[in-house]
């Protein structure tokens, strides 16, 4: 949870595949430790992607499910752009936020700090490990799961951060979604869906067939 520019509660669990059971209880554990109720909520702000497909799609739905009875708006934010966040880049960094795609690919795009926020470099993309390596340069920050899966990322002289003290954090989806939110730019509940980047298994399966 996010008040103004500052993380007031935030909520870490294990890796689990019980996404769908787990989350509305972390939802009110969060309401508990910031010590408000339903009513202090202004907004909601939820991950898009990319990332697992299924991870992707429970959490939508629920987050959509949450402001269509609360009648509250939602901010949607991209998964890259909040794990670089978590590299805590200082005024003149390049990150590039890896995560494992599965399938010998990665999920990657580059951000750059600025004094006051952090500019998206490159879109978001699919592809795989050593076709992304030669883009990243000396000095650059690599964030992520893929930079531990796929250390050949770090082969221009890259710092590959350790995923286990640098990860997506709720809290700072939560503050970036505020901002969205203030700024007046809440996506439509109606339409929002998960950024994919790519094709599923079933569906490239199912092209084949």
């Amino acid at each position: 949870m996010a008040r103004d520019d500052e993380v007031v509660a935030e909520v870490v669990a294990p890796h689990t595949q019980a996404h769908g059971r787990i989350l509305p209880s972390l939802i009110e554990e969060a309401l508990s430790r910031a010590a408000v109720g339903w009513n202090d909520v202004g907004g909601l702000a939820v991950s898009i992607g990319p990332g697992s497909f299924t991870g992707l799609r429970i959490g939508l739905s629920l987050a959509k499910g949450i402001a269509y009875a609360a009648g509250l708006p939602i901010a949607a934010v991209s998964t890259l752009e909040a794990l670089a966040w978590a590299a805590d880049p200082a005024p003149g960094d390049v990150v590039w936020a890896v995560l494992d795609a599965r399938m010998r690919e990665v999920y990657a795009a580059s951000f750059e700090r600025t004094a006051t926020s952090l500019v998206r470099r490159t879109v978001d993309e699919a592809l795989r490990p050593d076709a992304l390596a030669p883009r990243i340069t000396a000095g650059a920050l690599v964030i992520g799961d893929g930079a531990e899966t796929y250390t050949v990322l770090g082969a221009s002289g890259a710092r590959l951060l350790p995923f286990a003290a640098h990860h997506p954090r709720g809290g700072i989806v939560a503050r970036l979604g505020a901002a969205i939110l203030h700024a007046g730019n809440g996506a439509d509940v109606g339409t929002l869906e998960p950024t994919y980047v790519r094709p599923s298994q079933a569906e490239i399966t199912h092209k084949r067939s």
